[in-house]
């Protein structure tokens, strides 16, 4: 995951309003982008994750703008690391992710580029769930190592095209992808990587998780609109 350390693209420090609360993220936008795609990340993890991060990086490099933002601010993050309640609290980090996709609707720079959402663990829920409450935004969704089922009576709302991807080593994981894409109505696919575990930890396993979301999204989002 060396590519993702050093930035090719200007990277912007946003803060994004979730109801009582503001969010910070890193908004990269490069040159004649095809699309925006916002990252939720999964349980204890941040906007600095080095693995969403690597990923997001391909998507830059693929013509897509990319927006990882923190889904607790940093107080709640102090809180969760006693509790470990939060992260668990899908509703929650789904409320915002949606406040976070009206947000880029109201960017002059972003506003009418066709919106994807990254899901990673618990964070894939929330982008489920966020796509069925914003049938005319979400575009496309994908989700890596995650745990849509947790998305629950959302799942059969979702009407964007939806990316599953797990490896094969995550068999608990696989069956759970399973159940929940038989409850969607949506165009899914599930894609297991051959000898990856949860985490996408093994050699090439990530990269090919990276050019999977791209070409998803680049496939489903319509370019600039107006």
């Amino acid at each position: 995951m060396n590519r993702a350390s050093d930035p090719i693209f200007q990277e912007q420090l946003v803060h994004l309003p979730a109801g009582p609360v503001t969010l910070e993220g890193n908004l990269v936008v490069p040159p004649n982008a095809q699309g925006i795609v916002v990252f939720a990340h999964g349980s204890g993890s941040s906007r600095f994750s080095p693995r969403n991060r690597f990923v997001a990086r391909v998507l830059q490099e693929g013509g897509l703008a990319t927006l990882l933002f923190d889904l607790l601010t940093s107080e709640e993050e102090r809180i969760d690391q006693v509790t470990r309640h939060l992260r668990f609290d899908i509703p929650l980090l789904a409320e915002r992710l949606v406040a976070v996709a009206r947000w880029c609707t109201e960017q002059p720079t972003i506003q009418k580029l066709g919106l994807g959402l990254f899901g990673s663990s618990t964070g894939a829920a929330a982008a489920l769930i966020a796509a069925a409450e914003l049938p005319d935004l979400v575009q496309a969704v994908v989700s890596r190592g995650g745990r849509p089922d947790l998305a629950g009576p959302a799942l059969p709302r979702v009407k964007a095209p939806t990316l599953l991807i797990v490896g094969g080593r995550d068999a608990p994981v696989i069956e759970l992808n399973e159940q929940a894409m038989a409850q969607m109505r949506a165009p899914v696919e599930l894609v297991i990587v051959p000898g990856a575990s949860h985490l996408f930890e093994e050699p090439g396993t990530l990269e090919e998780v990276a050019n999977l979301a791209r070409d998803w999204f680049l496939r489903y989002l319509p370019g600039p609109q107006g």
